[in-house]
């Protein structure tokens, strides 16, 4: 079956499943213990991000596999889904199947908190039943994204906006501008960190006519982009706070003290730490300690009204301090410290 035009390509075959994935304990960017997708991986051209591998790649041929029974196979797979959730709506094969909203609409059933993750090739859902809005800017496609921020700022349900970070559509300081002035209302602007495989070079050296740009062309093939990324992963954060939005994207019970939030905002400053090579034996330490609290079976609220948290050995000191303070005044001084460290324009010397 064929639908959509030729921007929208899609081959569809009945044999797909949902794909769901649990975690024990959060990871950068999005922070789920649930993942749900009710798609195959590939689902656009010329270039098709995995927004649960975090992965970008192209192809020839284009297919879609599609769940025939979204509520079906997650009724079945309930004890698996945990609390937060994310689940990818991404691309034309939601405006088409609708899949990704079914999803939703179970999960919401259940009263479980959920990210709901688009792009600007797709549709809001009809109705967000109480679930977190992130629309992922890709393609980079301003007017279109105009249009959806729009549509988000008219309900009432918390929305942000994640960018995936890929040379050089990405990367560019003007368009990144642009995209953070066209986001005014969101909560939060984050960046996503995407491994773009050859194949996608390819086509994006296609698409975007790099061959006559021969500095841009050996820059996507030939050198080491990571500083790169990082450096415009930084840029995005400090955007999203000159805008008054949250640099990562966050959880959609965030900033409840529960363990799991916890454990996101301990791996999310060791995770800003190693990136920029600050401290990082302490970021380490911090990283275990979250694999730690992500997995406690007593709520920390819970061992901090009756006794103190460095009574839970594999807990560092400065994880105890920081998960004290964050659970009595809901923020902690030294993640503050990281995250303003974190916060570099790129045009400011990086």
């Amino acid at each position: 079956m064929v639908v959509g035009d030729i921007d929208h390509l899609i081959i569809y075959r009945k044999s797909g499943q949902v794909r769901i994935r649990r975690v024990s304990s959060p990871e950068p960017p999005w922070w789920y213990a649930t993942s749900i997708a009710p798609y195959s991986a590939r689902r656009a051209a010329p270039v098709a991000i995995d927004y649960l591998d975090l992965t970008a790649s192209s192809g020839e041929k284009l297919e879609v596999s599609v769940s025939e029974s979204v509520r079906g196979e997650l009724e079945r797979a309930r004890d698996r889904i945990v609390g937060p959730v994310l689940i990818d709506g991404a691309e034309f094969a939601e405006s088409v199947f609708r899949r990704g909203e079914e999803a939703l609409t179970f999960v919401s059933d259940s009263q479980i908190p959920t990210l709901y993750v688009i792009s600007s090739r797709g549709e809001l859902p009809d109705a967000l039943r109480g679930a977190t809005l992130v629309i992922a800017a890709w393609p980079l496609d301003i007017d279109r994204l105009e249009r959806l921020f729009a549509d988000a700022r008219r309900g009432d349900a918390r929305w942000g906006v994640a960018v995936p970070v890929i040379f050089p559509v990405t990367t560019n300081l003007e368009a990144l501008q642009q995209l953070a002035r066209a986001a005014q209302g969101a909560s939060f602007l984050a960046a996503l960190p995407i491994d773009v495989d050859p194949t996608a070079k390819q086509a994006m050296a296609r698409s975007l006519t790099l061959p006559g740009d021969d500095e841009t062309y050996q820059m996507l093939f030939h050198a080491d982009l990571e500083p790169l990324h990082i450096a415009t992963e930084r840029h995005i954060a400090a955007l999203a706070h000159e805008n008054a939005m949250s640099d990562f994207v966050v959880p959609p019970d965030w900033p409840e003290p529960t363990n799991w939030n916890a454990a996101t905002l301990l791996t999310l400053t060791a995770t800003r730490m190693i990136a920029m090579e600050h401290e990082t034996e302490l970021a380490l330490s911090l990283a275990r300690a979250a694999r730690v609290v992500a997995e406690l079976d007593k709520p920390l609220t819970r061992i901090a009204e009756a006794a103190s948290l460095s009574i839970i050995e594999a807990l560092d000191e400065v994880s105890v301090d920081v998960l004290a303070e964050w659970l009595d005044r809901g923020r902690s001084s030294f993640v503050d410290r990281v995250n303003e460290r974190w916060r570099l324009r790129r045009d400011a010397g990086v």
